[in-house]
């Protein structure tokens, strides 16, 4: 049962845009699974025969990152992510929607603000080819430009979320 003191905002967002953050964080959850099997056989490899997975430390670097902006639209669409309501729970629920909405908003903000300079930092990467400092000396643009589509999609789904809050259609 819903406490009274506590919001039932409605349901998450369907249609494209769930379909979309349900697929990165799909794809967040493979590239985890991923750094987590190299770094499990490189430890057995360590113990067994003293080498480990040449590279892993990169590897597991790319993969983890590429997890966690796998994970950010879906957490928003959710909106799992770190919430500070101990200020709007006495609010009353249209007021309080308003309140989310303005906070929603400036994530969306942050979000495609965070998109634009990383596209720009994945071309950079791709143009002057940069690569990881490590053994394998990886090209990492492609997990920037990712980075950028993770964002961009944090901000699409926070962005219907903040008209939601603002239309009250919560």
């Amino acid at each position: 049962m819903q406490d009274e003191a506590t919001p039932d905002w409605g349901q998450p967002p369907g249609g494209a845009i769930g379909m979309a953050a349900r697929a990165l964080a799909f794809l967040g959850g493979v590239a985890l699974l991923v750094a987590a099997l190299i770094t499990t056989v490189s430890v057995a490899l360590r113990w067994a025969t003293s080498q480990p997975i040449r590279g892993d430390f990169e590897m597991v670097s790319i993969a983890s990152g590429v997890a966690v902006f796998g994970f950010l639209a879906y957490g928003t669409l959710m909106r799992a992510n770190i919430l500070v309501d101990t200020f709007s729970t006495w609010l009353p629920r249209r007021v309080a929607g308003v309140v989310d909405g303005f906070w929603m908003l400036v994530w969306v903000a942050v979000t495609l603000w965070l998109a634009e300079r990383m596209t720009l930092g994945a071309i950079e990467t791709l143009n002057n080819g940069m690569r990881t400092i490590g053994l394998l000396a990886l090209p990492y643009w492609w997990a920037v430009a990712i980075g950028a589509l993770a964002f961009a999609m944090t901000g699409v789904a926070a962005l219907v979320w903040a008209l939601r809050f603002l239309r009250g259609r919560f």
